[in-house]
């Protein structure tokens, strides 16, 4: 097994990519052709999507206990197999209870992957002095998002039925997943421990803002990640660019956390997440308040382009603050951020349902990533000096 660190940061790539980019995300180029096929209503959607965000969220909450049995690598590898497995397999049942059932065990395996992947790659980075490497750890969700916005669309033109989509979908994370076993061998204790640097602790004041903003992205992301094909589907003039916006938030998001980690050091993370917050309630905000294609995809460009972003400086600014074991608080906040996102899909199928637009989700999601940037931008920039 390979131990060069930028091997290691690909595997992390490729975790994400099949977790998150496809076993999280594929739902949304997926939801037109489910919806029409099975004429789901916007609020039973945005249950399937918040089933899979309530997942996410019982993950970071089991991975945040404080000992768990077995190795960290053991937990990234089944985290991955569940992903492609519990994907492919909303091929083969028609009921909501099921829907949802699988959704949720998709998200269980994104938080999973997500916290294990991050910490054992921060690990081997820090080790080998490459934390720039953290930029091809993140790409990964932007590729998997990429290839599910190719996919589906690909295959939907040979018929429209939905399920060759999601077994499409899972075989695909489950070829992207093989080479992580490979790639990622899990850091060695002595490495481990070198790890930990000692910083003071992180000034309760830091933490919650951090905790706040960070939740508020999960939540500011979420409505027009889930229904922005959707939205454009249902717009005539706007459903030709169908196919394109979702694409353009895969490709945006590759480059994204490279760009956002650049500004991070640049001006520091707390300023750099404080302005891809505001980039991205601007995107949020244009996806409901323009009609015009181009408008559309700069929204998509927005979104792409600042989600990941905002995951990568939110983690590695904990984890540079915090003295504890990074897996615990990467862990903490991938739960403020599945609470968040658990929440946004059902608020707005229910909007939706009831004004038949999305319109008021996207502006109230929009305020709180508005909300997150000032949280984040007035935080203490330092841990407090340790005893």
């Amino acid at each position: 097994m390979s131990h060069h660190p930028l091997a290691a940061a690909l595997g992390g790539c490729l975790s994400l990519a099949t977790a998150l980019g496809i076993g999280r995300f594929v739902y949304t180029p997926i939801l037109p052709y489910m919806a029409d096929g099975l004429d789901l209503s916007r609020a039973d959607a945005g249950l399937i999507a918040s089933a899979n965000f309530l997942g996410y969220l019982a993950g970071a909450l089991l991975v945040s206990l404080g000992s768990l049995p077995g190795e960290r690598r053991t937990w990234l590898l089944g985290g991955l197999a569940l992903a492609a497995v519990s994907t492919a397999a909303m091929a083969a049942v028609q009921t909501m209870a099921m829907f949802l059932a699988l959704r949720f065990a998709s998200g269980v395996a994104g938080a999973v992957v997500m916290v294990f992947a991050s910490a054992m790659v921060m690990d081997r980075l820090a080790i080998a002095g490459r934390p720039s490497l953290a930029a091809v750890l993140y790409a990964g969700v932007g590729t998997g998002i990429a290839i599910s916005a190719l996919v589906a669309p690909l295959l939907a033109t040979a018929g429209d039925d939905w399920e060759p989509l999601w077994l499409a979908g899972g075989g695909i994370a489950l070829l992207l997943a093989i080479p992580v076993a490979w790639l990622l061998p899990d850091t060695r204790p002595e490495d481990r421990a070198a790890r930990h640097r000692g910083h003071g602790a992180v000034r309760r004041s830091t933490y919650w803002r951090w905790i706040l903003g960070y939740g508020l992205v999960g939540f500011g992301y979420v409505v027009t990640a889930t229904f922005i094909s959707d939205l454009m589907r249902a717009s005539p003039s706007l459903r030709p660019a169908e196919a394109w916006v979702w694409l353009v938030v895969g490709v945006s998001a590759i480059p994204s956390v490279a760009l956002w980690t650049w500004c991070g050091r640049r001006w520091s993370n707390r300023v750099a997440f404080a302005a891809a917050s505001v980039c991205e309630a601007v995107g949020v905000a244009v996806s409901v308040l323009s009609e015009s294609i181009a408008m559309l995809l700069l929204a998509s460009a927005l979104l792409g382009g600042t989600v990941m972003g905002l995951t990568a400086l939110g983690l590695i600014e904990m984890a540079r603050l915090a003295a504890s074991d990074p897996r615990r608080v990467l862990a903490i906040m991938t739960v403020a951020f599945g609470l968040g996102q658990m929440v946004g899909p059902t608020l707005a199928g229910l909007l939706h349902d009831a004004t038949g637009t999305y319109l008021i989700a996207s502006m109230i999601t929009a305020g709180g990533l508005l909300v997150g940037a000032v949280a984040t931008a007035t935080a203490p920039a330092h841990p407090d000096p340790g005893p």
